[in-house]
């Protein structure tokens, strides 16, 4: 399109693009989408994340069945993965490498540029003062380069130039591009663990073992360029489950502190043991073994109506609450003659208050089961996709009492009940512990530790490194006496202040050279 075919206020597609560079690479920009990514991953802290807790996903879910689907369009379970998301993370560095080649650029000059000249009149300046000595205008401006000379880079000054230019401060901007430039260190570090790391969760009973391969995991989260080679070869067996519960104060029968007893091994290596903890993960050669959660796994036998045991072993329930009221389902589908499903709640302390069941503390102290009874279709003959926390009561008929109600299977640990119509039996073997670890490999994470770093070293040179110039002129004074008149003025760049206290400071060394001359 020609200048004259172009109407007034239309740009082209090069002068577009100039302003919208411009406007991305601008620093309000940036300081405008780092909020936004700070604003993003609040639902990320919020709501369960596929990611970090599957099971925590699952159970939000069924209690959430109208905002279920709203969300997953949103991809508010996978928030850090989602296409917004990452056009916010995508545009901030963008705009960061915009913002900081510039400055670096201007910064570079400003270290090879000299402090600038003496204004003419350093006495209109905000903090000056002057005074008059008998020592010579030269020797004034050498001591004065003596001085400024030690913490301040002078400026090159010619044979007829009655005064000295000094400034100091110039680490102040490179605190700031360094800060800067740490966030883009943050940044990468981030899509370094996100591209070729991998994060999975798995629920281990006390007593097991886990190998690490994916078909051990009970969900596994890889980054996009995540290959499965990458995966260390270990395993570990978790030993024994300990807790500390409170027994008094306000948050009494929660757990204090809790542990796990492991012993793991890697490739054919010697055995060795770790106590995993909290914030105290297992490292194996660059993976990380989490323990973030525990809970309870009654053990429940089912047999069917034949005498033959249809489900056996510890099952995992998944607590509600912080005093581990726990929900979990048995599928016996293999069950004959009618195939047997049991879903409900465990009570690690059973107590009846008011005539309702509660579970008055996290501790095991009084183990109890209270499960509905269902025989039919399960869901499992169909190839219906079924999550094993979950149990597909649709196409079930519940197993009632003789007068007609529905059958509740009630059991403490080493209690059986029979199931009406032959059906078979239930059995409360024990309690197991279980525990949730997570694995996760995050190759960029030293890098990430190296950026936040450099951002606290950044922040504090850009808040404690003050700039400021000072000029010194001595010339002859006006009255033809001989003496000499010496000017001082101070200019604060940072607008910190405090400069009154720098211009006394630097009076005084000054005038040390005219006592020295009176005393000689």
């Amino acid at each position: 399109m020609s200048a004259a075919e172009r109407r007034p206020g239309e740009l082209t597609a090069r002068e577009l693009g100039r302003w919208a560079w411009r406007q991305i690479t601008s620093m309000r920009t940036a300081l405008l989408l780092l909020l936004l990514l700070a604003l993003a991953a609040i639902p990320g802290s919020v709501i369960p994340q596929s990611g970090v807790d599957s099971l925590a996903v699952t159970r939000w879910k069924q209690e959430h069945p109208k905002l279920t689907p709203v969300y997953e369009r949103l991809d508010l379970f996978s928030v850090y993965s989602s296409p917004w998301f990452s056009a916010i993370y995508l545009l901030l560095v963008l705009s960061l490498v915009g913002c900081i080649i510039p400055r670096l650029l201007v910064y570079y000059r400003a270290l090879r540029a000299q402090p600038p000249a003496a204004p003419r009149h350093l006495t209109r300046l905000p903090v000056q003062a002057s005074y008059s000595t008998e020592v010579a205008a030269a020797d004034v401006l050498d001591r004065a380069r003596a001085v400024l000379g030690r913490r301040h880079r002078l400026r090159r000054t010619g044979d007829g130039d009655d005064f000295v230019a000094a400034e100091r401060g110039y680490l102040r901007e490179a605190g700031n591009l360094v800060f800067h430039l740490s966030l883009l260190i943050v940044l990468a570090g981030v899509a370094m663990g996100g591209l070729w790391g991998y994060q999975g969760g798995v629920i281990l009973v006390q007593g097991t073992t886990f190998s690490n391969n994916l078909t051990q995991y009970d969900d596994f989260k890889p980054g996009g360029l995540f290959r499965q080679s990458q995966m260390e070869n270990f395993r570990f067996s978790v030993d024994e489950f300990s807790v500390d519960w409170l027994k008094e104060g306000p948050r009494f029968g929660q757990a204090r502190k809790f542990s796990a007893a492991v012993t793991y091994r890697v490739g054919d290596g010697e055995p060795r043991t770790y106590d995993l903890r909290v914030n105290h993960p297992l490292e194996i050669d660059g993976t990380d073994v989490f323990l973030i959660g525990h809970g309870y796994a009654p053990v429940i036998t089912v047999r069917d109506g034949n005498g033959d045991i249809a489900y056996t072993g510890p099952t995992v329930f998944l607590p509600r609450d912080a005093s581990f009221l726990s929900y979990g389902v048995v599928n016996a589908s293999s069950a004959k003659p009618g195939k047997i499903g049991l879903d409900g709640l465990f009570f690690p302390s059973f107590e009846m208050v008011d005539g309702n069941p509660v579970t008055v503390f996290g501790d095991d102290l009084n183990p109890t089961l209270s499960m509905l009874a269902y025989t039919g279709d399960l869901g499992l003959d169909d190839g219906r996709s079924q999550s094993v926390y979950v149990l597909d009561k649709s196409k079930a008929t519940p197993i009632t009492k003789d007068d007609g109600k529905p059958l509740r299977v009630d059991l403490q640990p080493g209690d059986t009940v029979d199931l009406p119509d032959g059906l078979g039996s239930v059995t409360f073997e024990r309690v197991d512990p279980w525990i949730r670890v997570q694995i996760s490999q995050t190759p960029g994470k030293g890098l990430a530790l190296l950026g936040v770093i450099l951002a606290l070293i950044g922040l504090c040179a850009s808040l404690f490194i003050r700039p400021r110039r000072v000029w010194v002129r001595a010339s002859g004074t006006m009255d033809g006496t001989g003496g000499t008149r010496v000017e001082v003025a101070v200019l604060d760049r940072s607008g910190n202040g405090e400069m009154d206290e720098v211009l006394a400071a630097l009076l005084e060394e000054l005038k040390e050279t005219s006592e020295n001359v009176r005393q000689s």
